[in-house]
């Protein structure tokens, strides 16, 4: 079980991290939306519960949830820009199927 950092994305985690002023790395899951049933949760995170998972991607902590990871395992997270947009991509192996907005997904 993994989730990665591109270097591109735990480039941008760390600058968003120094601006912050805090922080131990990234914590990522999903909830329960949307017309596919499942959107990602994108936090800075604090502090590591018990029962999390934690792992090392290009320098970056990324904490996930157990509930959570059984839907993010194998996913690796980019950023990028297209047009006027930019922000996170998530590349995960375990969806089948994403709504026409791309704001959630099932698997």
């Amino acid at each position: 079980m993994a989730i990665t950092l591109t270097e591109t994305a735990a480039a941008r985690v760390k600058e968003f991290l120094a601006n912050r002023g805090k922080g131990i790395g990234l914590r990522l899951g999903v909830r329960t939306t949307g017309c596919s049933g499942m959107a990602y949760v994108l936090e800075f995170a604090d502090e590591v519960e018990p029962e999390d998972k934690v792992f090392e991607s290009n320098g970056v902590k990324v904490i996930v949830d157990p509930k959570s990871l059984l839907y993010l395992d194998g996913t690796e997270l980019d950023y990028g820009k297209e047009g006027l947009n930019e922000g996170f991509k998530f590349n995960n192996p375990n969806v089948k199927d994403t709504c026409g907005c791309g704001e959630s997904f099932s698997v």
